[in-house]
């Protein structure tokens, strides 16, 4: 039987005892083996592993020898409780093994969980489990999570309470990170908020959202886009002894401008357009960018966008001779001034 998407969560949750098997199948690894793993913990159970209640097999194995997929799903435990067995990686070669595994299961045995990779319409693994009565094919697709997924991941790391602007948040980081990343920053952002009572806070997911640019980097750039034009010779000495490279301050430069000018044209207002960002934009450092947008406007932006492309192509000259970083600061300091600029 084929699973919806919203069938499939409830399934990976709570499986059925009568449930003989499951094929997870799709394109994207991690995917498949996040889902893979919660399912198999919800049949198991925590202890299950240490319990010997799950066995796990390779599909090259199964092609030594088939009978070791049988043998395993009608095995009975040492100890009392739902077994599991993982069969990963299996392809259409392996159909006819998985057939004469499920020929004759009932209640007691294992519940066998297959993985493979991407599989059209035709396949015959997943034509098998497709015209199963008591099992279940899934397909996993490349989606972003939905607002139920996401708010199922938070629960089961323990966070319950969850401000809207957070939710925000955290949905738009759901759309740009794989989801091993996604689990990892959810699972920290739980740790941060370890017997903190309090809503999580847009501030928070900033807080744990993984980096996008060094800070220091951000430190010039909010100097400049904010008009403090004396602080920029100090911070561009500090990036220079960083290492930072000419070329690679322009780009970081352009592509913060970038984002404040489509801010600045999106229709729905410089919030909604920093909303749009990607990657996403967190928690405080969105309020100053979207405050950044209004003050500089569509206009200025465009000039500020030429001037760093101006500065970037003479970078990047064979006849340029001028210190590289100079060149850079002197933009920077033209900026800001444009930026005072009434």
């Amino acid at each position: 039987m084929k699973l919806s998407a919203r069938d499939a969560d409830r399934h990976f949750q709570r499986p059925d005892p009568s449930c003989a098997a499951t094929l997870i199948y799709g394109a994207d690894a991690m995917r498949v083996a996040l889902k893979r793993q919660d399912l198999v913990a919800a049949i198991v159970g925590p202890a299950g592993e240490e319990e010997m209640r799950l066995t796990r097999l390779a599909a090259a194995d199964l092609r030594k020898d088939a009978a070791m997929l049988t043998d395993a799903v009608r095995a009975t435990g040492f100890f009392p409780g739902p077994r599991a067995v993982l069969a990963e990686d299996l392809g259409d070669g392996l159909t006819d093994t998985v057939k004469a595994a499920l020929d004759g299961w009932q209640e007691g045995d294992a519940h066998l969980v297959v993985t493979a990779g991407t599989l059209n319409a035709r396949s015959k693994l997943r034509k098998l489990f497709e015209g199963l009565r008591n099992g279940f094919a899934v397909g996993v697709y490349n989606d972003p999570p939905s607002r139920d997924q996401l708010e199922a991941e938070l629960a089961r790391a323990g966070l319950r309470n969850v401000a809207p602007e957070a939710m925000q948040d955290i949905t738009a980081l759901a759309q740009v990170l794989d989801p091993g990343d996604l689990r990892q920053t959810i699972e920290k952002l739980a740790l941060y908020k370890l017997d903190d009572a309090a809503p999580v806070s847009a501030a928070d997911v900033a807080a744990c959202a993984p980096a996008t640019t060094e800070a220091a980097l951000d430190d010039v750039l909010n100097i400049v886009a904010e008009a403090r034009t004396a602080e920029i010779g100090p911070v561009m000495q500090k990036l220079e002894g960083q290492g930072v490279q000419p070329v690679g301050l322009v780009i970081g430069a352009a592509r913060h401008f970038r984002t404040l000018y489509a801010a600045a044209c999106d229709p729905g207002g410089p919030g909604a357009g920093i909303a749009r960002a990607r990657p996403p934009v967190f928690g405080p450092r969105r309020d100053r960018m979207v405050r950044q947008a209004q003050r500089w406007g569509a206009a200025r932006l465009a000039e500020a966008l030429q001037m760093l492309t101006d500065t970037d192509l003479q970078l990047r000259s064979a006849g340029q001779r001028a210190p590289a970083m100079a060149l850079v600061e002197r933009t920077l300091i033209r900026l800001s001034m444009l930026a005072g600029r009434r």
